[in-house]
């Protein structure tokens, strides 16, 4: 089961327990109840809770998924219109691709603002040149169009 419908049902439970703690928390005000403060907090923080759970519902999204990519970390993102991601040291050349094109995917577009709407990723590897020294090396770039949605994939020259 998806995340999202299981939050729903919480957010609507944590409401109604919400609503019930509120009439408890009035009636120990009218009743001058010793623990009519502390109901205060509960009731605030079943409400918080409901509507954390509601909001994380609507905005939740899935990471997609490209046939043959792998998953990397990305370990430079400017905000704007770069990210770049490491690939390990075994990826296949045919991976290449559809790695990029899924970090690509997966990039949140909220916040960036790049001057030709377009967002970079390049996936990069490390290039053995003596040893124990690696240079590092562009092996595939997504261009993201923000505007349009579309992404092209450039692979390096081999």
């Amino acid at each position: 089961m998806a995340a999202d419908p299981i939050l729903l049902v919480a957010a609507k439970w944590l409401g109604l327990a919400a609503g019930g703690l509120l009439l408890l928390t009035v009636m120990g005000f009218f009743a001058r109840w010793g623990i009519r403060f502390r109901l205060v907090g509960v009731t605030s923080f079943t409400t918080l809770l409901a509507i954390s759970c509601a909001a994380f519902a609507i905005s939740y999204s899935p990471r997609i998924s490209v046939p043959g990519a792998v998953t990397v970390p990305l370990v430079f993102d400017n905000g704007s219109d770069l990210v770049v991601a490491a690939a390990p040291p075994d990826l296949p050349p045919e991976a290449e691709g559809p790695t990029a094109e899924q970090v690509a995917r997966n990039l949140r577009p909220t916040g960036r603002a790049p001057s030709d709407g377009v967002v970079r990723v390049k996936l990069r590897g490390l290039e053995p040149v003596e040893n124990g020294v690696a240079r590092p090396v562009v092996l595939a770039e997504a261009d993201l169009d923000l505007k349009s949605g579309e992404i092209s994939v450039k692979l390096r020259p081999s």
